[in-house]
C-alpha cells in the first residue's frame, strides 16, 4: 500500500511536565519490575530476534529489511532495549485527539476504535531496534482471543494472541512514537523509515528528523517499515502506542 504521506508529525506538542511525568512513571515501573525479578527486555515477534541477557550474538541494525531472514537467522538479534507498559488515562486523553486529527489530515482515514497499552522504552548506549513493522494489514495479522491464557503472545504461525476482547479480530492500524528525551541529551537513536522499493536508493531510507525536538510525536501506518538506529551517547526515552481497528478490506 502506497500512501501520499508516510507519516504525520507534531513538533513539541507535549510540554516538559508531560514528558517528565511519563519518564518518571516509566523508570519507576522498570525498577519495580526488576525488584520483582520480572524481565524488562523488549520482546518482539520471534524470540530469537530479541537480545537476551549475556547475549553473544551480533546486533543486526541499520540493514535493509531484505537482509534479515526472520525465520532462520540465529546468529543475530534485531532488538535491544528496556520496556514497561503504562495505561495512564492522562496519556490517552492527550494522544487520541491528535491521532484522529493526523489520520484525517494525512488522508489515511483509517477506521480505528481502541489503543493498546503504552510502551515506555529506554534505549541506552548501543541499544537499538532494527528494521521491522508493527503489524500486518490483513486478516492473518488480526489478534485472536487466547481463552486459556497458556499460550505466548504469538503462536507458531505468528498469529498474535490477546486476552482482551477489545483487541480481538483487530490489527494495528496506526502507530505513534513520542520523543520524551530532552534536546541533545542523546546521540544516534534516529527514527528511520523504509519508504519502499518504488523510491530511489537515496530516497528510500529516510531519517525522520521531525521527532528529535522533545515532546514531538510521529503518527504512521503500522505496516510501514521503520527502525531506531543505535544510541551512541546518552539515553533515549520514548513512548509508543498502537491504535487498533478491523483488518483492511
Amino acid at each position: 500500500m502506497i500512501n501520499h504521506y508516510a507519516y504525520w508529525y507534531y513538533t513539541s506538542v507535549f510540554d516538559k511536565s508531560f514528558c517528565d511525568r511519563v519518564i518518571e512513571i516509566g523508570l519507576k515501573e522498570i525498577e519495580n519490575l526488576k525488584k520483582e525479578n520480572k524481565s524488562t527486555i523488549a520482546v518482539t515477534r520471534g524470540e530469537h530476534l530479541t537480545k537476551k541477557e549475556n547475549d553473544d550474538r551480533k546486533p543486526l541494525n541499520d540493514k535493509t529489511f531484505e537482509d534479515i531472514n526472520l525465520q532462520d537467522d540465529k546468529e543475530t538479534y534485531v532488538r535491544d532495549s528496556e520496556v514497561c507498559w503504562l495505561n495512564h488515562q492522562f496519556i490517552y486523553d492527550k494522544v487520541f485527539p491528535l491521532v484522529r486529527e493526523a489520520n484525517q489530515k494525512a488522508g489515511w482515514n483509517y477506521d480505528f476504535d481502541f489503543a493498546e497499552s503504552c510502551q515506555f522504552t529506554k534505549y541506552g548506549l548501543n541499544q537499538f531496534y532494527g528494521w521491522h513493522t508493527d503489524g500486518g494489514s490483513d486478516h492473518i495479522a488480526a489478534y485472536s482471543k487466547d481463552k486459556d491464557r497458556n499460550k505466548k503472545l504469538y503462536n507458531l504461525e505468528h498469529t498474535p494472541l490477546t486476552f482482551d476482547d477489545n483487541w480481538n479480530n483487530k490489527i494495528r492500524k496506526l502507530s505513534v512514537t513520542i520523543n520524551l528525551s530532552t534536546d541533545n541529551s542523546y546521540e544516534g537513536g534516529n527514527l528511520k523509515f523504509d519508504l519502499g522499493p518504488h523510491k530511489t536508493t537515496d530516497a528510500r531510507y529516510f531519517e525522520c528528523t521531525e521527532i528529535r525536538p522533545r515532546g514531538s510525536m510521529i503518527v504512521f501506518p503500522s505496516f510501514n517499515y521503520h527502525q531506531v538506529t543505535p544510541v551512541t551517547k546518552g539515553t533515549r526515552y520514548s513512548l509508543v502506542i498502537w491504535f487498533l481497528g478491523k483488518p483492511f478490506r
